[in-house]
């Protein structure tokens, strides 16, 4: 069975680190108890441990709150958990086989948190209510772990919450961030500078390929396709590879620079972009939403014929409406990241065109409208196929401010449209 890193494509010097950290951890726990046999022996690598070795200087390699940072689909979320559950494992290693190794890639470990917003924010609220919890010690003996996806989404309220947790943390809590960087607009300087960063760059696709072959069972030459289609994003190069309706939604997307044949065509153009990425929010939500309304409403005595029922499900409309407000949000975040998606397949088109008529000796992201692209390089030249990337790359900022969707792809329908 493959360690807990192995998912962690092309990132061998990230990997190195998050190990010698994980044996450090170790070290530090064996110090702690004053014994060295709190880690048993095990697998290391391949080889079993010493235990006459000389122990490793506690806490060297390890701190109390590490960032992950990196492109998209470069493994952030993935490279968090895996560092989670090499502190959690009995060995110190990450083996992948002992009970926190399994327990934590699970997400059923009792001492491992992991914060997914699922709005566009992360409040105060939630913050502190983490951090309060993270203060207690781990049932397991081990270590309390804080896993917060997408930290650049935590309000100023909420990082203040989490600064102070960071600042004066207990001593077997670790948190455990994931943001795009370290630029003060994703995450504050002052977290920052509390913080081990470890830098995660965009994988291959031939690494992102083997990964399907291996893990997923997909054929190769989809999984080569895939991967270079996601330009080396695993989750969306999966998605492509086994979702019908995935390649549907790139499909259409790709043949937007084919309809923008006028002012008319760039507004219907805008109008369907937008219809699609909400559609497929929609159903992304649906069953999750349901679900929560039908625990809430059962929970709140929804159905129930005793004395009160009926009073009890009247009083309950501040929370079902609590609910909605949440739900909403949560539908605002998955439209955008529809959005996103559709934006980074319609930038590879443009960049296609744009390394034609540079004649840059480098393949194609998207190999399928590789003809089209050169067609389009023709016509439009390396200027006007660079400003139509950067008119689509400008839209993509605009989301990222909280622009409305529908006026920022107008606009970029347009510029595309003029050149």
């Amino acid at each position: 069975m493959p360690d807990v890193f192995a998912d962690l494509v092309g990132q061998d010097e990230a990997v190195a680190t998050l190990r010698r950290a994980a044996a450090a951890a170790a070290a530090v726990l064996r110090h702690a108890a004053g014994e060295r046999a709190l880690v048993p022996a095990g697998p290391v690598d391949g080889a079993p441990v010493d235990e006459a070795a000389p122990a490793a200087d506690p806490g060297a390699g390890m701190t109390h709150a590490w960032i992950f940072t990196g492109p998209p689909g470069s493994g952030r979320s993935v490279a968090a958990r895996a560092f989670a559950a090499a502190l959690q494992c009995a060995y110190g290693t990450g083996c992948g086989e002992c009970p926190g190794c399994h327990t934590t890639m699970t997400g059923t470990h009792a001492d491992v948190r992991l914060v997914v917003p699922e709005g566009l924010s992360i409040g105060v609220g939630e913050m502190r209510a983490l951090v309060l919890r993270a203060a207690s010690t781990p049932s397991g003996g081990r270590w309390q772990v804080v896993i917060i996806e997408d930290a650049d989404r935590l309000t100023e309220a909420a990082g203040n919450a989490l600064l102070k947790a960071i600042e004066e943390p207990p001593p077997r809590t670790v948190f455990l961030l994931c943001a795009p960087s370290t630029h003060p607009d994703d995450v504050s300087v002052t977290i920052r500078s509390r913080c081990r960063v470890v830098p995660l760059r965009q994988p291959p696709p031939a690494a992102v390929a083997e990964v399907l072959v291996r893990r997923d069972g997909v054929a190769p030459d989809v999984a080569q396709w895939a991967a270079a289609a996601a330009q080396g994003h695993v989750g969306r190069a999966r998605r492509l590879a086994r979702d019908p309706e995935a390649r549907k939604r790139r499909d259409a997307v790709l043949a937007v620079p084919r309809r923008l044949t006028g002012v008319g065509a760039a507004f219907d153009a805008a109008s369907a972009l937008i219809e699609a990425a909400e559609a497929e929010a929609e159903a992304s939500v649906a069953e999750a939403d349901a679900a929560e309304r039908t625990a809430l409403e059962t929970a709140l005595g929804a159905g129930g014929t005793g004395r009160g029922a009926a009073g009890a499900i009247r009083g309950a409309a501040g929370q079902l409406k609590e609910l909605e407000k949440r739900q909403k949000s949560r539908a605002t975040r998955a439209q955008r990241d529809a959005l996103d998606r559709a934006l980074v397949d319609l930038a590879g088109f443009y960049r296609d065109a744009l390394t034609v008529a540079l004649r840059a000796p480098v393949a194609p992201v998207h190999t399928d409208t590789a003809e089209v692209a050169a067609a389009g390089a023709q016509k439009w030249d390396a200027e006007g196929a660079l400003r139509r990337l950067e008119a689509v790359l400008t839209c993509r900022a605009a989301l990222e401010a909280n622009v409305k969707p529908r006026i920022a792809v107008e606009a970029m329908m347009l510029a595309l449209w003029k050149g």
